[in-house]
């Protein structure tokens, strides 16, 4: 499997999800550039656009374990890590691995667990392990969190700490479909067609082969310094109290590989990296409480940033590597 390997398995995906999900397009392939790149999802929009379904028809299309957790403020940490209990039979402690032991995790409306459940996640996120009772247990690749979280009704929840943002690749917003795609979606509910039963398209050793072979895209320096300058860009706007962290721009870099494989280069361009550094650093921003809302929180920030940074030439880029 090369780039166009790739390329061919995200089309495989993105048409199996897109018989589901009407109209978004774009989160899709955003969705599948953090599968690839080894990233996590935060979902975050109004109820009843579609985040729980999407979330759910993208891990049934791939052969992989997937596990549903609804989040909600009485949620324990070891309800999803696991516990060790002592089998009588066996007169020893045995552990029973939680629902985060699965390939890909759906955490639904994470915003409503406690933070202290919240930060149970860290671990497996990062490192891809779950420590309990001092004793680590190693997840199996690939391993996917799906968070989703409304914005709108905050009465019960607990905001996500800036350490747990920090470790979602992308965070993406579903938004009201359009009147056309309205339509259609009514046409599939009259005919019972809102389903997310699907069978696998691609399998899980197709998955891990392309995590493995995306990193082999060409970024340039000129490309790398870009991505640099956007950050340091970030770290000192009189209107950000936290910048963009190093960890956010390797997500950005990763992203951008993913991206370019997606697309079936074997090169990055600068379109890559202003496609997704709005849904892949904004969300990692915290802006000085009176910018909140103004001039479009941190995706208007990282927009106006793009806007006065020198773009890399394209022709010199393909180029060099050429």
């Amino acid at each position: 499997m090369k780039q166009s390997g790739i390329q061919t398995l995200a089309a495989q995906i993105q048409e199996q999800v897109g018989e589901i999900i009407v109209g978004k397009d774009d989160q899709i392939e955003l969705m599948l550039t953090a599968v690839i790149a080894s990233g996590h999802i935060l979902l975050e929009d109004v109820p009843g656009t579609g985040k729980t379904l999407l979330a759910k028809t993208l891990a049934s299309s791939m052969d992989c374990t997937f596990q549903r957790i609804q989040f909600t403020p009485d949620l324990l940490p070891s309800d999803l890590t696991g516990v060790n209990f002592y089998d009588q039979k066996a007169g020893d402690f045995t552990f029973r691995p939680g629902p985060l032991f699965a390939n890909v995790v759906l955490a639904d409306e994470i915003n409503r667990a406690t933070p202290r459940t919240q930060s149970s996640l860290l671990e497996c996120m990062e490192e891809h392990q779950i420590s309990v009772d001092g004793v680590t247990h190693s997840l199996q690749p690939p391993f996917i969190v799906l968070a989703t979280q409304n914005p709108v009704d905050n009465q019960g929840t607990f905001p996500l700490p800036e350490a747990q943002m920090d470790r979602f690749m992308l965070k993406l917003n579903m938004g009201y479909p359009t009147a056309d795609e309205a339509v259609k979606i009514l046409k599939r509910t009259i005919n019972g067609q809102v389903s997310s039963a699907l069978q696998p398209v691609v399998s899980r050793e197709a998955v891990l082969e392309a995590r493995q072979l995306y990193q082999e895209v060409i970024v340039h320096d000129d490309l790398l310094r870009y991505i640099i300058a956007l950050a340091e860009e970030t770290r000192q706007h009189a209107d950000v109290s936290l910048g963009v962290s190093p960890r956010g721009t390797q997500a950005l870099l990763r992203a951008v590989q993913a991206r370019a494989a997606i697309h079936g280069r074997a090169y990055a361009l600068p379109d890559d990296v202003q496609k997704l550094a709005v849904p892949v650093l904004a969300h990692r921003l915290v802006l000085h409480s009176r910018h909140q809302q103004a001039s479009g929180g941190g995706a208007g920030l990282i927009h106006a940033i793009l806007e006065k940074l020198a773009v890399p030439a394209e022709e010199e880029l393909e180029g060099s590597i050429r």
